[in-house]
This record gives C-alpha cells, sequence and structure tokens, in this order.
C-alpha cells in the first residue's frame, strides 16, 4: 500500500496548619502538560478498588482468646485507612496532640494512621472517645455523663491533606513533638530509583528535615522507645532497585532520629524493622529455606556497631510464613505478626510467645475469611492493631460506598485523574461513555455511574472506541499473557445495537491478535500479532478487518504490542522489548504509519518498564505506565500487585517534561486520556458496596517443599465478614 493512503490521520487546630504543605514545598506546581486545556485521564489499579480498608484492634490477653465483640474499629470508614501507630502520649508532658483532648488527658484510645481519603495520601490522627465494638474505649461513653461526654472522635490531619504536592506517605510514628514517616515527594532524578525516602515534620511549627541521605531509599521506618534512633529498611547510598516484586534486597540501617546522622547498617538482608529496646531490634526475612520468619538482632551496650557486632538470631520458626512484626517498648514476651500458614488462604495477624516460643493466633478467631495486614502494639502491650477490608464489619452496619471512578488530586492544572473500577478503560469520542474490561466481560457505562451494561461476556482485554461509527467498540478477545500461537482475535462490538450487539471478528488467523486501536478518520485498525512467530504491529482495514487488507508495520524477533493511533493520524505510539527481546524489559517507540521514522520515546530509561501509551487529546502528550519512580514500600506489606512499581506518568512527544502522576506502592496501569475534563469528585456505583475481592500476595501461597500439606491457592479472594 502507498505510504500517502496511511499517513493521513481543620481551621480550629491551627498548630497543624503550617504542617499540611511543608514536608512536601519542593514538588511541582502544576500548570500543563501538553494535554490540550482541560481533559481527564482513568486508569486502573489492581484490586484497589475492593480494599475498604479500616483500622481495628484487639486485646492482646494471654489469658482469653477474642471473639468478635472484642473487635474495635479505630478509623471511620472513609476511604481506605491503614499502616497505624498508637502514640505514647504523658499528660505530665507539654504535646501538641495532647492539647487536642477534652479534658487534657490522653484519651482511651488514639491512632496515627496513612489515609486516602480526598484523592491524595495523607497521615492523620484519630482520638477515639467511643467506639464500635468491645473493649474499654467502646464502653467508654457510657460511664459519662451526657453534658460531660467529649466527641465520639477527635480528627486532625497531620500530613498531606490539602491541596499539598502529591506523594506516598508510609509508616508513619510519633516521636515527642515530631512525626516521622516516609514519602515519594522528591524526584530522585535516576530512573528505576525509588523516591521513598524518611522525613521529620515538627507538628508545633511545620518544618520538615529529611532524614534519608541523598542517593538512598529508605522504606518502612521504625523508632525506638527512647525516640533516639529510627530504623529502616534501605538499599543503602549508591545501591538500586533490581526489579523485586517480591522480597526487596535491603539490608537494616539505623541513625539518630534528630537529623539522620550516625547513619550505620546493621543488618544485611531483612525489612521492616520495629525495635523492643534501643538495643534490640526485629525484622523479617526469608530465609534460605524459603519461609519468611522474624529475627531479632541485639546491638552491642558498648563499642562501635557494625554487621558484625550484632548479633542476630531466628525467632520464628519454619513451617509458617511470619512477617511484619510489632513489638512495644520493653516487652520481653511476645511480638506480634502477620502470618500466612499452609492450610489457609488468608493473611492473619497472630502473636509470638517470645517465652514459649509458640503462636497464638488472634484474628483467624474473629474474621477467619479475611486478610489482615500490618500490626502494630500499643505502648502497654496491651492491644494489638491491624488493617483489614472492613466488609460488614463483623455484622455492624457501616457505610462503604463502592466507586466507579475514585477521584485523585491531579498535580497538573486543567487536568482530572480518575481510578476507574476495572481494566482498560477507554473514552468514547465525545467522552461521555467509557468502555472498559473486567476479564471476562467487556462493559460500557456512562461516565456518571448510569447505564452500565455488558456488552460482551467473553474473556478480552483492551479497548478503544471507533472515532467515526458511533457505539463501536474494539477489543481483543482470548486469553491474556498467552504465547505468539494462541488464539486471540480483534473483534468489533456495536454497543449502540440495543438487543442485538454487533459483534464482528476482524482477524481470521487467531495468532494472538490484540490491542486494537482505530486511525483517526476510522478507516484503519493498528493492532498486535504473534502471525510470524514474534508479536509485531500490522495495520488492517477497520469495518471489514483483514480481508478488506491487511499491512505490517513492524518486524523482528521481538515483542511490539500496546499500540495507539495520535488524534493527527501522524504517529503511532506503541511498548517494545526490542532492546532486549524476552526480557520482560519494555520502553516507549514511535513510528509513522507508513513505517518511517522509528524512534525511541524515553532516552533516559533502560532495562525497565514502560507499556500502555495513550495520546493525549491534541496529540503532543503521551500517557503511560512505568517502573521509573522504582518500588516506593516493601511489597509484602500490602495485597497482591503483580507489578507494585507500576505509577502513571506523562511526557511530551520530543520526550521531555517526564512528570508523575500517581504516587503509591500499587499497580498503576492501562491510563486512557479523554476530551473532557470530569469534575474532580468520586462517582460512586449505585447499589454497590465493599466486596473485598481483593487477592494476597500470590508468592505467599508457596510453601517451601509443601511439608505441611499446604496446596498453594492463586486465587483466594477476601470476603470481608464471612
Amino acid at each position: 500500500m502507498p505510504p500517502l493512503a496511511l499517513c493521513f490521520f481543620l481551621s480550629v487546630h491551627a498548630i497543624f496548619a503550617r504542617c499540611q504543605a511543608a514536608a512536601e514545598r519542593d514538588g511541582p506546581s502544576g500548570g500543563g502538560c501538553g494535554g490540550g486545556g482541560s481533559s481527564s485521564i482513568i486508569f486502573a489499579t489492581l484490586g484497589r478498588s475492593h480494599y475498604a480498608f479500616d483500622i481495628f484492634a484487639l486485646p492482646a490477653r494471654p489469658d482469653l482468646s477474642p471473639k468478635p465483640s472484642d473487635e474495635l474499629k479505630l478509623t471511620d470508614g472513609t476511604s481506605v485507612n491503614f499502616n497505624g501507630h498508637f502514640p505514647s502520649l504523658s499528660p505530665l508532658a507539654p504535646s501538641s496532640l495532647l492539647s487536642l483532648s477534652p479534658d487534657g488527658t490522653p484519651p482511651p484510645l488514639h491512632v496515627i494512621y496513612v489515609t486516602e481519603r480526598n484523592g491524595s495520601s495523607s497521615i492523620y490522627y484519630d482520638a477515639v472517645y467511643g467506639g464500635e465494638g468491645g473493649g474499654d474505649a467502646g464502653r467508654s461513653l457510657g460511664r459519662r455523663s451526657a453534658l460531660e461526654a467529649p466527641p465520639p472522635r477527635v480528627q486532625v490531619p497531620l500530613v498531606g491533606s490539602g491541596k499539598s504536592v502529591i506523594s506516598m506517605k508510609d509508616r508513619p510514628s510519633l516521636s515527642g513533638e515530631n512525626l516521622i514517616y516516609v514519602s515519594t515527594h522528591e524526584d530522585t532524578g535516576v530512573p528505576r530509583t525509588s523516591w521513598a525516602a524518611v522525613y521529620s515534620t515538627d507538628l508545633r511549627t511545620g518544618s520538615t528535615r529529611r532524614l534519608t541521605p541523598r542517593g538512598a531509599a529508605d522504606y518502612s521506618p521504625a523508632v525506638s522507645p527512647s525516640g533516639a534512633w529510627t530504623a529502616v529498611a534501605s538499599y543503602g547510598e549508591g545501591a538500586a532497585w533490581g526489579g523485586e516484586v517480591e522480597e526487596l534486597g535491603t539490608d537494616v540501617y539505623v541513625f539518630l532520629t534528630r537529623d539522620g546522622s550516625r547513619r550505620v547498617k546493621v543488618v544485611e538482608h531483612g525489612g521492616w524493622p520495629c525495635w523492643a529496646d534501643d538495643s534490640t531490634l526485629f525484622f523479617h526475612r526469608r530465609g534460605d529455606d524459603g519461609w519468611w520468619s522474624v529475627y531479632r538482632a541485639t546491638l552491642p551496650s558498648r563499642g562501635p556497631i557494625s554487621t558484625e557486632s550484632v548479633v542476630t538470631r531466628r525467632v520464628t520458626p519454619p513451617g509458617v510464613h511470619a512477617f511484619t512484626p510489632a513489638t512495644s517498648p520493653g516487652n520481653k514476651e511476645f511480638i506480634a505478626v502477620a502470618t500466612r500458614r499452609p492450610n489457609s488462604s488468608y493473611r492473619h495477624i497472630e502473636l509470638f510467645d517470645l517465652v514459649k516460643n509458640e503462636f497464638r493466633e488472634l484474628t483467624r478467631l474473629v474474621s477467619p475469611n479475611t486478610h489482615h495486614f500490618n500490626p502494630f502494639i500499643s505502648p502497654d502491650s496491651g492491644r494489638v492493631g491491624y488493617h483489614r477490608c472492613r466488609g460488614d464489619d463483623n455484622g455492624r452496619e457501616t457505610q462503604s460506598p463502592h466507586l466507579l471512578l475514585e477521584n485523585l488530586q491531579s498535580p497538573v492544572a486543567g487536568l482530572s485523574l480518575f481510578r476507574i473500577d476495572g481494566s482498560f478503560p477507554s473514552f468514547s469520542p465525545a467522552g461521555d461513555r467509557i468502555a472498559y474490561v473486567n476479564m471476562p466481560g467487556v462493559y460500557v457505562v456512562d461516565r456518571d455511574g448510569s447505564n452500565q451494561r455488558e456488552v460482551y461476556s467473553g474473556m478480552a482485554f483492551s479497548s478503544s472506541w471507533d472515532p467515526v461509527r458511533s457505539g463501536v467498540v474494539y477489543t481483543s478477545t482470548g486469553p491474556t499473557f498467552a504465547t505468539e500461537g494462541t488464539e486471540v482475535d480483534v473483534i468489533s462490538i456495536n454497543v449502540d445495537d440495543v438487543g442485538k450487539l454487533g459483534v464482528k471478528r476482524l482477524t481470521t488467523d487467531g495468532k494472538n491478535n490484540a490491542f486494537p486501536a482505530p486511525s483517526p478518520d476510522g478507516k484503519w485498525i493498528v493492532f498486535r500479532s504473534g502471525r510470524s512467530g514474534h508479536k509485531n504491529l500490522y495495520i488492517m482495514d477497520a469495518v471489514k478487518g483483514e480481508k478488506g487488507g491487511l499491512y505490517r508495520l513492524t518486524e523482528g524477533p521481538w515483542s511490539d504490542t500496546m499500540c495507539n493511533w495520535s488524534p493527527d493520524g501522524e504517529w503511532i505510539v506503541f511498548a517494545s522489548d526490542r532492546e532486549s527481546p524476552g526480557s520482560g524489559s519494555f520502553n516507549l517507540y514511535l513510528i509513522h504509519p507508513n513505517g518511517t521514522e522509528l524512534r525511541k520515546l524515553i532516552l533516559s530509561i533502560s532495562g525497565g518498564r514502560a507499556n500502555h501509551p495513550c495520546f493525549s487529546p491534541d496529540g503532543k502528550s503521551i500517557v503511560f505506565t512505568s517502573d521509573y519512580g522504582a518500588v516506593s514500600a516493601e511489597p509484602i506489606s500490602s495485597s497482591h500487585h503483580y507489578q507494585p512499581y507500576g505509577e502513571i506518568f506523562t511526557i511530551k512527544l520530543d520526550g521531555s517534561d517526564l512528570r508523575r502522576l500517581t504516587h503509591n506502592f500499587y499497580e498503576d496501569g492501562t491510563p486512557a486520556w479523554g476530551p473532557t475534563f470530569i469534575k474532580p469528585a468520586d462517582v460512586t456505583w449505585p447499589g454497590y458496596g465493599s466486596s473485598c475481592s481483593f487477592e494476597d500476595c500470590h508468592w505467599l501461597s508457596r510453601m517451601p517443599n509443601n511439608s505441611f500439606g499446604g496446596v498453594p491457592n492463586y486465587s483466594a479472594k477476601a470476603q470481608c465478614g464471612a
């Protein structure tokens, strides 16, 4: 075919007001990103729409087994709330947090935690004076008269709320008046290195100090009981993330909390540290036998501290995966851990008796078919906190709307940003409808959440709308992540043909034909095919399919995939592993529809992953997902994500102005860029509640030698409250 035929195309708590932006004042200030005025980006996040996390607590009494009525919900059911910390406040010492108490005394229960309400990652403080569930806090209101009773909850944002710069926050803890936490607001400037660093914010002044040295990435900080030391999991200066998605290759470092000085490595190979006292650390690692276990590190009382002088011993035995340990000050009797047992498909919280060397179950006795994450212990060792999907709160009434579109704060003016409950979304030409896949099934819904319809029931992935023929959606049907010869075909669906959906198969050879994208004039479709034995790009007639003409665009012993056509028809963007075929490393490339002027879009990224490209409505920028920012947290601390480094970025066609839009430890992907600005507000599914149907880390189902009779289960989904 001649080239020309194709080239056609809270004011009341003023002491915290300065905290909101102080920790992140160095980030981007907004402005356009080449999107062509006001527009919207939607993307998918594996499992995230079903989390509905809240923080709960159970009594840590060795003489009693907990009951469902003992469980107390500490957070308020808004958005997701996780990775809590019980602060220690003394009524004898002045404290910014204590000043919030109605009577100047520490509340029955209070918690510092990470929340993603209002479309951003923030750290909040909640003082709980009355609660849902059992225990002293749940009964406290009954001991007061109506006039004496404080409000059931005092809630204050500490860091990250409001219109501050976008970043992920994680693992907060309080040391005196200083909040210690992880943030990702500073770009390292180096591809595939983590932006995660530890910061200290003074709650009185809002001033913030970076404790992590430049060139290092720190995760999972823990402050010693005296407040003098902080321990972290870290790659260290000059070292970098190597692409791990299960256990990170980190070591344990300690440094002075006040300024990050006297930093020293104390343990090789470890993560998620916590302190029992200022010379005793617990941490987790996956042992040579394949079991995740908790270890103790004893620091010398005198002399230099180093990996040679620190004594390390395994604490939890093989046969059970035990990880994310928690301690309390001076507690030599027990620690709390998360576990995965060979006979269970669910993650639970257990106590481990350090004297008897035995486990004692907690959460399985309360919510057996629910995943529980990341325990933490109160300073008096009386309660164990954790987070789980709230579901029906063990029979208690709950308000937990399920969202079609979850609005996220956008770092770019004129661009709204949403997470969709689905995969491979695409906007209709007018921007009023969204198609997406649920694997299986292709669905169409109005952008306000109404008129949802399944338009194809089979297994399908990817979606794109015809720009000319109204109501025509293209997708690929067949197995995902399949070999070149697997039967996968491109089909078109007339979603407006009510009562008789017009489904037409456009490819005929069945050799992994996928990711169709139409030209702006609606005449052609570019797609990926394995018909030659390798996955390359082809162009075919949009109406007649292969029968109307088939033209090869790329050729080589590699994989070219995930293609998208520019609005002016001049360019096709796609992902390819051509620099290292079969390695799993993909980069983005541009090519004219006639096969000329092939070029790499992002010159700075090599050995990493950049996928799912999509043009902006004006054709000047591209949105995509990438591991450019590496991982932001230890993967074992969250639920399952195949690629926990996936974040959403934009870049201009000349390779300039690379911008990070999302910050989290999830797997963000399959973005679409729509032509209209959607009001930045959540869109709720009518009549849907929290399903809690997400999966725990698949690799935790691997039980070494299967010696305990456990059968790996890679599809267990938590059903909260069951």
